[in-house]
């Protein structure tokens, strides 16, 4: 056998994971199909509390902490929310945070195997069997799938959601000074059933536009040519990568017999403000808590993983997406009942932080939106 667990992908949520077993005395094997360190699409938003899953200092990996956040209609209209003090959002850049994660995994006593790309997981006899693109297998007692939103592996083994519900995402990387460096910027009026977003980070700023109403994003270009002018940018500038989001979209079945799906690949994306990093990073420390149980004996330490999930994350996610549902199909009214109410700016900074989920809003919220008459398309 090759190892106690095989770890596939080391993005956030596959990297934190390989971290927790290995520093709890298991063997590890981390797998990633890229060479490392390597860029991904990603706002880079991350709640500062995730700081609490892990013994190390994550400062390392931080680039901007956002001390507020600030909220426009078609660039006007603005409002501007403070974020707690003891919570801040931080911006990270994934090439640095998940190879410094990687790192500490590898200082705790993982293998990383870069350049390693995964085929298939089948179960050999009370082994699974990794099978690699190259040719050959690994062995191990258990596996974590963290191969990201356009996992191959999670579903076929019954994990996650048979039919992942997807939002599409374009993203820009801009070189240069960012106007407000301790702001994070959300818009919602220049793209059709979803918003922009722009985040300082270090040397520039990271630009994103989402639709959270379906996989196609027509407009985004056109919203891009409004949004980069009004950061100090040319409307051309920077590069474009569009990829999927896969988000939350109910309760899901997360673990298996010595299996367990975190981060993207467990469809646990925020389907209202497109927070991945948070949900990725308690996934990995939760399945690693259950995974080591596991390990050591207990049959139902796995089924408790599916079950944290569900309580800690989809109970507010189930909430996130009924807001979402209402609020991207007439934004607009959205904007004047959600975002321009007195106390609305500091809940959604609450959100982000962590501090609060959507349960502690979504009835006032949903009630106020349908009474307006924004639930109807």
């Amino acid at each position: 056998m090759d190892a106690d667990v095989i770890v596939v992908g080391s993005g956030a949520a596959g990297a934190a994971s390989a971290f927790q077993l290995a520093a709890k005395g298991w063997r590890v094997k981390l797998l990633e199909a890229a060479e490392m360190p390597r860029a991904k699409p990603c706002g880079g938003g991350m709640a500062a509390s995730v700081q609490r899953w892990f013994p190390f200092d994550l400062a390392p990996a931080v680039d901007r902490v956002i001390t507020q956040v600030r909220f426009t209609w078609c660039l006007e209209d603005p409002v501007l929310a403070e974020l707690p003090g003891a919570s801040p959002f931080w911006i990270v850049r994934r090439s640095v945070l998940d190879a410094f994660l990687a790192r500490q995994a590898v200082a705790a006593g993982a293998d990383l195997m870069a350049g390693t790309a995964v085929s298939a997981i089948v179960r050999q006899g009370e082994h699974w069997q990794v099978q690699l693109e190259r040719g050959g297998a690994l062995q191990a007692r258990a596996v974590v799938i963290a191969d990201g939103a356009c996992s191959r592996l999670a579903a076929p083994l019954g994990l996650g959601s048979p039919r992942p519900r997807y939002a599409a995402a374009l993203s820009v990387e801009l070189e240069g000074a960012a106007l407000e460096p301790d702001t994070a910027r959300f818009e919602f009026g220049l793209v059709r059933h979803g918003f922009c977003w722009a985040f300082p980070r270090e040397g520039g700023v990271s630009v994103g536009v989402g639709t959270f109403l379906g996989r196609d994003l027509v407009d985004g270009e056109a919203a891009l040519a409004r949004l980069l002018p009004s950061l100090g940018f040319e409307a051309a500038s920077g590069v474009r990568r569009q990829w999927p989001l896969r988000v939350w979209d109910g309760h899901h079945r997360l673990h298996g017999d010595g299996l367990a799906v975190v981060g993207d690949a467990a469809s646990l994306c925020d389907p209202f403000l497109a927070e991945g990093l948070r949900p990725a990073l308690l996934s990995a420390t939760r399945a690693a808590a259950g995974m080591d149980g596991w390990l050591s004996g207990d049959s139902a330490a796995l089924a408790a993983y599916s079950d944290t999930m569900r309580k800690e994350w989809g109970s507010s996610m189930a909430w996130g997406r009924r807001i979402a549902q209402v609020f991207y199909r007439v934004p607009r009214v959205g904007y004047q009942l959600g975002i321009k109410r007195p106390t609305a700016p500091q809940r959604i900074a609450q959100i982000l932080s962590g501090d609060m989920g959507y349960g502690d809003i979504a009835q006032r919220v949903i009630r106020r939106l349908l009474l307006s008459g924004a639930g109807n398309p």
